[in-house]
């Protein structure tokens, strides 16, 4: 049995209020099969999929999908199902799927199917357990035949990025050449070997060697290194303070009344009489 979709609270991203912006060269164009008429229409929603999915890297004579393009130009299969082809390729498996770790997959796939990117890290966990449990396929699959993607493309139109805002397009987007893609290929270069078995053999350059390490365990040890001190430094600093310090004078004067007496007229029950 498989792991239901784990719940995560979408945030307010642009694509999900209305715009209300001024159209421009910004603004995507909407490639629709029900109102293509022509040979050279069908020509530019081809293209418009083989853009948005497999990204402008990806566009070569060689990863053309030619049996979804002739089903798609007879009309045996609509825009949804081209699209789906696509993401199910061998080329969007091995340039998209294997390049890159599931939450990096979940972030460009639903940027190039969804037109948005991943809402935050709750939902990246938990299209990853989709892909770690039904494969890349079941990933695409569930995107394509969500509500998301019915209310917003339906079964004619390419997928396209819904909002634009201060940022690339996300067709641009490189899907590779991050922090996992180059662990990947320092392993391939060292033939699997270990930090300790390529240090060890004696034949390879400090550089060599840096390779083999994880591009994350330099980021885990750069938080676990404590900032240096010099401590020479910081005993000449304190010093200045201390001798260019005013010190406050914090006495006062105290002035204290002085109590007088003055003479009180005492009425007595009688009067002293001195004796002779």
């Amino acid at each position: 049995m498989s792991i239901p979709l784990l719940e995560y609270s979408p945030s307010s991203q642009n694509q999900r209020v209305e715009g209300y912006e001024v159209p421009n060269e910004d603004t995507p164009t909407i490639y629709r099969l029900n109102t293509a008429t022509s040979d050279a229409d069908i020509d530019a929603i081809i293209w418009a999929g083989y853009r948005q999915i497999f990204s402008e890297h990806l566009i070569l004579e060689s990863y053309r999908q030619s049996f979804l393009e002739s089903q798609l130009r007879n009309r045996a299969i609509n825009v949804r199902d081209f699209i789906r082809g696509l993401g199910k390729s061998d080329v969007y498996r091995t340039q998209v799927g294997e390049t890159n770790s599931n939450y990096r997959l979940v972030d460009i796939t639903l940027k190039r199917f969804l037109g948005r990117a991943a809402y935050n890290k709750d939902e990246e966990i938990a299209w990853s357990i989709v892909i770690a449990t039904k494969g890349l396929h079941g990933f695409i699959d569930a995107l394509l035949d969500s509500d998301e993607y019915q209310q917003n493309f339906g079964d004619d139109i390419v997928p396209f990025q819904r909002r634009r805002f201060g940022s690339r397009p996300f067709n641009l987007v490189n899907p590779r050449y991050d922090a996992y893609w180059r662990d990947i290929e320092s392993i391939r270069y060292m033939g699997g070997r270990s930090f300790y078995s390529a240090r060890t053999t004696g034949a390879l350059t400090t550089e060599d060697i840096r390779r083999v390490i994880p591009a994350n365990f330099f980021a885990m040890a750069g938080k676990l290194i404590t900032t240096e001190r010099n401590y020479q430094r910081t005993i000449a600093s304190v010093n200045s303070q201390v001798n260019s310090m005013a010190i406050p004078d914090t006495s006062r004067e105290v002035v204290t009344e002085q109590v007088t007496i003055k003479p009180v007229t005492v009425a007595l029950p009688y009067r002293y009489i001195p004796s002779n």
